[in-house]
């Protein structure tokens, strides 16, 4: 459970398809490692595999189960992506996608994406499924109304529904379009109808037309009665049609009665005919219906009866019924005085605006008309003005029945707005202006189509209660804090006087004083909303308390304030040049911030104190600054010339020979050396750099000269291996019997290059013993061989302890003679005082290796190879 701790970077993780990638990995580092057989018979397998699962992938043909089977076997991400093609269902989709959902992004994608489109579809297909259940509930529903078929329209439109829900949503459609239509009919023929049985009661005719007409209406009224639409009429209409169809036969019937038998006429009755001038139109009006009822009912008894009229004064007048053979009297004609008149005028001046209003719709202002109509006085009207005012007030009663009606639509539909309130999240304040502009839209309605059922006003106020319970709570809650906030100011006000009372400014304690004052205040600041009338009380003994309380405090700042501008005068007065001036300055800084913890000013004063105390100190530092410019300049002319040193040296190229460069070089570097110790400090920031890069140019020249030297020390070396390898041949010929070509050898010795004075004299003494011993008798020869030959165990020894002192491993078969050999030289070491090994340095090392060269003797190819190493490594480093 803990690998993570021992992974390394470079391992690779437990995913399948880095898995595949290690072992296609593997596959090619075995055919690059010579393992071509393995591996080729790998790849070879797999290769068929992948042909063989295309081929499967190619040929399923829309099989969804081979193609399931064939995605979760699969290695290959395009045999899976080709097999995925056929997979459709939402099971397939949905075991395909949790398979290979953290393995195969492109096959994940893509079953992702058709799952996506299947639940949409559903989706959709129930939104257009519950759409179609809402429209027939409608269809089914008795009281159809135009808004609740455009709410199922609009939520039909943003729906994707599939063809058969379409065309069943549209057949449903349809019959609501054609309830809708057969309401609209059926409120258009029932309007119609009751105008025409007005116009039918206000102008009755006598023949058999009119009583067709009427039965007619009436066959038709009973009809709409019938019809599956009628409870869509508004209520107000069916009694004005019925009131509207009674009148209507009543004015039809009378004259027909009176035309088969006359009723006797009685001097009451004539007088009851002609309206008195002191009856009042809305009496005219309310009796014109009832009139006609009364004298239908007085026709068919046959007689005349007692009737009740209104009088002047209000008086119930009682007709007697006079004697068939009396005459009758003419009523009595009142004079019309211009009072009557101008009253009449101003009664029909009022009668127009009312007419006039209904005609723009204004039905408020028709009904304040009709009210002043109600209460004022007119004098006699006429037929025709009677006739005018009975219709003018019809047409009232009908727009105020509709208005009736439409109000109470537009109060149910302000109900469902209500209700909809608390699922909008409003903000509390919107809250409240919302249900407060519902409540006066609600009174509006009063006042123009009436008041509302006592039902229906008692669902809006519930409605209206219940939306405004959260803005109610808020309010109060906003109360409460007001409350607490003010009993928070109340327990400042009393905490500023308890500090009065226990004053920090009596113990000095300034500090103190100033930052209770300062949260104090800030507190104060931060408090929230207080009633209006206990704010300015408040604020009044918040701002006395404080002031008592601050006033030794601003007293003891005025004197701080003089002790701070007192330092800023002693900044200007500092000498810039002077040494201390900086600690000086130091002193004063400090001096301020003890000031400032002590007491503590106005955030204002402090800032405006501390600028000029800052403006102070920096002219001083800037003064200061101007005198170290010139240094600051003197230092940069010394970098740039260490930088022209160190450009010369790395643009440095030697010419000539070894011998010459080598010089140049170390010429070049001596220069250097000597500029670089006389040029001054540089700036601090660039003396790492330039040192640095000095250092780098001396150590390239440096090396290059190391290298000529080591490539001078070589040709040397081996210049001295061709001489001594000349003079041992020549010592081994003169060991050997038979002649020497002497001329031959001095030849070969002149072929040679010459070698310094010490070496060449070394050897050329030595070339000269082995000839003269050539050229010498028998015997002397023989001498000079045995010398040679007796010189080969010396020669040893020292090729030992040469090999000793330059750190050469000398062989396995000189192991105990160099152990003994290196004690030796342990020993002279100590007692020369040179470092053990060192053999005295690089020029002792040189002048023994002329001494072994100088020393004759005969030597075999071991000794030569030995004695050539050592020319190799003391020659090749220069020693």
């Amino acid at each position: 459970m803990f690998e993570f701790l021992f992974k390394r970077p470079g391992d690779k993780g437990n995913d399948p398809q880095a898995a595949q990638g290690q072992n296609a990995e593997a596959g090619r580092g075995d055919k690059g490692n010579g393992k071509s057989d393995g591996g080729g018979q790998g790849g070879d397998d797999k290769e068929a595999r992948r042909a063989e699962q295309a081929a499967r992938a190619r040929s399923l043909d829309g099989d969804e189960a081979a193609a399931v089977a064939l995605i979760l076997q699969s290695e290959f991400a395009d045999v899976r992506l080709a097999a995925a093609e056929h997979v459709v269902s939402q099971a397939a989709l949905e075991q395909v996608h949790g398979a290979v959902r953290n393995t195969d992004r492109r096959v994940a994608k893509l079953m992702q994406g058709r799952l996506d489109a299947i639940r949409h579809r559903q989706m959709e297909q129930r939104q257009a499924e519950a759409t179609i259940t809402q429209a027939q509930r409608l269809l089914q529903d008795e009281k159809l109304t135009p808004n609740q078929v455009a709410d199922l329209d609009r939520l039909w439109k943003v729906i994707d529904a599939p063809p058969q829900l379409a065309a069943e949503f549209d057949r449903l459609r349809a019959a609501l379009s054609a309830r809708l239509e057969a309401q609209v009919a059926l409120q258009r023929a029932a309007i119609d109808a009751l105008a025409a049985l007005r116009k039918l009661a206000a102008a009755p005719g006598t023949g058999e037309e009119a009583l067709q007409e009427l039965e007619r209406l009436a066959a038709e009224h009973a009809a709409r009665l019938t019809s599956p639409e009628h409870a869509s009429l508004p209520r107000h209409l069916l009694p004005d049609t019925e009131a509207a169809l009674e009148a209507a036969r009543a004015a039809l019937v009378r004259p027909a009665v009176a035309a088969v038998e006359p009723a006797p006429v009685s001097a009451a009755s004539t007088a009851s005919a002609a309206p008195e001038p002191s009856s009042s139109p809305l009496a005219e009006s309310s009796s014109a219906v009832a009139g006609t009822e009364q004298d239908a009912a007085a026709g068919s008894a046959g007689a005349p009866e007692a009737t009740t009229e209104q009088g002047t004064g209000g008086d119930a007048v009682e007709a007697q019924p006079a004697p068939a053979s009396a005459p009758a009297r003419p009523p009595k004609e009142k004079k019309v005085t211009p009072a009557d008149r101008e009253a009449n005028e101003r009664f029909m001046a009022l009668v127009d605006a009312m007419e006039a209003a209904l005609a723009q719709g204004q039905l408020h202002t028709a009904a304040e008309h009709d009210k002043t109509l109600k209460d004022s006085k007119t004098g006699r009207l006429t037929a025709q003005q009677s006739e005018r005012l009975a219709h003018v007030r019809a047409e009232f009663k009908r727009l105020a029945a509709w208005a009736r009606w439409g109000g109470n639509v537009s109060r149910e539909e302000l109900v469902h707005a209500v209700e909809e309130l608390p699922a909008q999240n409003l903000s509390m304040s919107e809250l409240a202006k919302k249900v407060s502009a519902m409540r006066e839209r609600w009174k509006s309605l009063d006042s123009v189509s009436g008041a509302a059922p006592k039902s229906l006003w008692e669902k809006f106020d519930a409605a209206c209660t219940a939306a405004y319970a959260p803005a109610a709570a808020h309010f109060r809650h906003l109360a409460d804090e007001r409350h607490a906030n003010a009993a928070k100011a109340q327990a400042m006000v009393d905490e500023v006087h308890a500090l009065i009372a226990d004053s920090p400014a009596a113990r000095e304690d300034w500090r103190s004083l100033a930052s209770s004052s300062q949260r104090l205040r800030q507190a104060w600041s931060r408090l929230g909303t207080i009633d209006r009338k206990d704010k300015k009380r408040l604020d009044t003994a918040f701002g006395k308390a404080m002031e008592t309380l601050m006033a030794p405090l601003e007293e003891q700042r005025r004197i701080e304030v003089a002790r701070r501008e007192q330092l800023i005068e002693e900044v200007y007065k500092l000498d810039p040049a002077e040494r201390h001036t900086v600690d000086t300055l130091r002193g004063l800084q400090e001096a301020w911030q003890g000031h400032a913890k002590a007491l503590p000013l106005e955030r204002r004063q402090e800032q405006a104190l501390w600028q000029k105390f800052r403006a102070a100190c920096d002219t001083i530092f800037a003064k200061r600054k101007e005198s170290a410019h010139a240094a600051d300049h003197e230092r940069k002319a010394h970098l740039h010339a260490r930088e022209a040193i160190c450009a010369q040296l790395e643009s440095f190229v030697p010419e000539g020979d070894d011998k010459a460069r080598q010089g140049a070089i170390g010429k070049a570097l001596r220069e250097a050396a000597t500029a670089w110790h006389a040029s001054g400090p540089v700036p601090r920031a660039a003396e790492a750099r330039i040192e640095g890069r000095y250092r780098a140019a001396v150590a390239k020249l440096q090396g290059e000269a190391d290298a000529v030297r080591k490539r001078a020390g070589a040709a040397q070396a081996n210049a001295l291996r061709d001489k001594l390898r000349l003079v041992q041949a020549l010592e081994h010929a003169v060991a050997a019997p038979g002649p020497v070509d002497v001329d031959e050898w001095k030849g070969r010795w002149a072929a040679l290059p010459p070698l310094p004075a010490e070496q060449e004299r070394t050897l050329h003494g030595r070339f000269d013993a082995a000839l003269a011993a050539a050229g010498a008798e028998a015997g002397a020869r023989g001498a000079y061989a045995g010398t040679l030959e007796a010189n080969r165990s010396r020669l040893l020894a020292e090729v030992l302890r040469q090999e000793i002192v330059a750190g050469i491993d000398s062989g396995a078969e000189f192991a105990r003679d160099r152990l003994k050999t290196q004690v030796e030289v342990l020993q002279d070491s100590l007692k020369s005082g040179h470092k053990a090994g060192g053999g005295g340095g690089g020029a002792a090392q040189a002048a023994q290796l002329v001494q072994l060269c100088a020393l004759p003797a005969l030597l075999d190819d071991r000794t030569a190879s030995r004695i050539e190493a050592l020319f190799r490594r003391i020659g090749a480093e220069g020693r």
